[in-house]
């Protein structure tokens, strides 16, 4: 078979892919027809999608020479959307991908976008989550669109609008690494000149991480708000701030620990760590808020309180200049 898209018919690329990916559980029709059907024991279905662009949201070549791979991409497609149902304490059940292919692309690109969304469900404990099917396009470049199901499983959902004065801001996850990967990534020198634990950082921009359990385990300890942690500490908790009309005012002394050990990387770059804890996204950890007498589950860590006031984020009481990635403003 020929090495390029452009050179396959859309029934032998889908040949190639679709035994690559898994079926998830409660499907009641796979890929095949017009669309799938999916069973919805809870009588609810919680609905997600993200899209990655080519040269907006990842490069197939960065600056410092680093390679994204069709795996890189497969996996941080599969994270941000499982991300999105664990931040409203549900378990995500089925995707649908939409691929945009230039007909230059490697066909084992595309195969190791598969692997890569395989792998994330896989490793990331997404179970009994799968690919139920999606669709093919050609274009000029890149684009990687995948939308997500998930079930509540019984519990009511944890939206944004539900912080209350007197709760505790808590973070799960490691805000700051995948910016300290971005920038390291966009860097010009190689990631080897900065030692190799510098490649654990990059893995944290690549192939993101969410904790997934930990959606659940805080819908079930009572959370009052919550959201995943995708544009930026400072942004994502502003939006807390307007949906629930409170103010999040976060402790930088509680939230220093992510940035000490990113200080040394930071240094080399001429940057500040905690920047990148306050202003970086894409390590979609959670953000959430607890009732004071809450039980915090464990993997949250307090960051601060949300007290009356103007729907805006503090940092010890003093205003917050706002950080974090907005898709139209770069």
């Amino acid at each position: 078979m020929s090495a390029f898209v452009g050179e396959v018919t859309e029934a032998e690329l889908l040949a190639r892919i679709f035994p690559r990916l898994p079926a998830p559980d409660g499907v009641l029709l796979g890929p095949g027809d017009d669309a799938a059907i999916l069973a919805a024991p809870d009588g609810r279905t919680v609905l997600s999608i993200d899209t990655l662009v080519e040269d907006h949201d990842f490069r197939l070549l960065r600056p410092n020479g680093h390679r994204t791979t069709g795996y890189d991409v497969g996996w941080k497609c599969a994270a941000q959307n499982l991300s999105d149902i664990n931040a409203m304490g549900g378990r995500a059940t089925s995707l649908v991908v939409s691929l945009t292919l230039p007909p230059s692309t490697p066909v084992a690109w595309v195969e190791e976008l598969a692997d890569g969304l395989t792998a994330a469900i896989r490793e990331l404990g997404a179970t009994g989550c799968g690919v139920v099917g999606g669709d093919l396009g050609a274009g000029a470049q890149l684009v990687v669109t995948a939308a997500v199901t998930g079930s509540l499983e019984g519990r009511e959902p944890v939206l944004r609008s539900g912080a209350q004065p007197g709760d505790i801001i808590a973070v799960t996850g490691t805000p700051g690494r995948a910016a300290a990967g971005l920038a390291l990534l966009e860097d010009g020198r190689p990631l080897e000149d900065f030692g190799g634990a510098r490649e654990e950082l990059a893995a944290a921009q690549l192939r993101p991480r969410p904790p997934l359990a930990l959606g659940p385990a805080a819908a079930v300890a009572g959370a009052s708000a919550m959201l995943d942690v995708s544009d930026g500490l400072i942004r994502d908790a502003g939006r807390i701030a307007a949906a629930s009309g409170v103010t999040l005012d976060l402790d930088p002394e509680a939230l220093r620990p992510y940035a000490v050990p990113l200080e040394e990387t930071a240094a080399l770059l001429g940057l500040d760590a905690m920047e990148w804890v306050l202003g970086g996204g894409e390590d979609h950890g959670l953000l959430a808020t607890f009732p004071r007498r809450a039980l915090l589950p464990a993997g949250f860590t307090a960051v601060g309180s949300v007290v009356p006031g103007e729907p805006l984020v503090t940092l010890a009481s003093q205003a917050a200049a706002l950080r974090g990635w907005d898709h139209f403003a770069h």
